[in-house]
């Protein structure tokens, strides 16, 4: 996330090049206000349909939840005896995880990180921005879990983004990535639309990326943004390197 703030919309022809940005108190802002549409309630139909892709009959591996926010998904995993580690840089979406879930945790300093905190056990969340960490700090991954991130980023800030996750990603790592499909010229986003071809130049030098499904989640909220359709895509995305 950058800290600048403001947004612009260019065109050429019929193509919207979208370059929003939006700051961390922007994100924190809507945290405060209880803005948080993107939050689910229930563990992610994708989570719980194609598990096992990203787990791979391996147990207790480590599973990275970029932008984490208060996501029952964190909770569901690590019942299964998984490592959990997660980042967001809003401190009330963190706290009301644990608060929700019933997890006592205790707070900690994060040396490398000035200003930031990370509340550990089983599950691990990282207070700070995402783009501060490294996996000096927190290590490597067995799974990734992004429901959101990806289409959260600034748009400017996607390159810098995917090669964070590529050097958090094992070897063996199987990464599940969910995108939206909308009509971009209606709305700016977030969540933003990410074509084919724009996926294809982040992660297809490195990585296979597997379409595994799409599910119409079209509702009443996306209807207001002046949208007609809305669905969410799922990608299995492992290193070519592991093939």
């Amino acid at each position: 996330m950058d800290t600048s703030s403001g947004s612009t919309q260019l065109k050429t022809g019929s193509e919207v090049i979208q370059n929003r940005v939006l700051s961390e108190k922007d994100w924190k802002d809507k945290w405060e206000a209880k803005n948080i549409g993107f939050h689910e309630s229930n563990v992610h139909e994708f989570l719980s349909e194609f598990v096992e892709e990203m787990v791979n009959t391996r147990a207790q591996i480590r599973i990275f939840f970029p932008l984490c926010g208060k996501a029952v998904d964190m909770k569901w995993l690590a019942d299964m005896g998984h490592s959990i580690v997660g980042v967001d840089v809003s401190e009330k979406g963190l706290k009301e995880f644990f608060d929700e879930q019933n997890i006592p945790y205790v707070e900690e300093t994060v040396p490398e990180i000035p200003g930031a905190k990370s509340s550990t056990g089983n599950i691990s969340l990282y207070c700070c921005n995402m783009f501060d960490l490294s996996s000096s700090i927190i290590g490597k991954f067995g799974g990734i879990w992004d429901r959101g991130a990806m289409v959260a980023i600034n748009p400017r800030d996607r390159e810098r983004y995917t090669k964070l996750i590529l050097t958090l990603m094992e070897n063996d790592c199987r990464y599940l990535l969910v995108t939206v499909v909308y009509d971009p010229k209606l709305v700016q986003g977030p969540p933003f639309y990410i074509s084919d071809t724009v996926r294809e130049s982040l992660l297809g030098q490195s990585c296979n990326v597997k379409f595994l499904k799409s599910i119409n989640t079209f509702t009443d909220r996306q209807k207001g943004w002046g949208l007609d359709y809305y669905n969410d895509n799922l990608y299995l995305v492992t290193l070519k390197s592991s093939s």
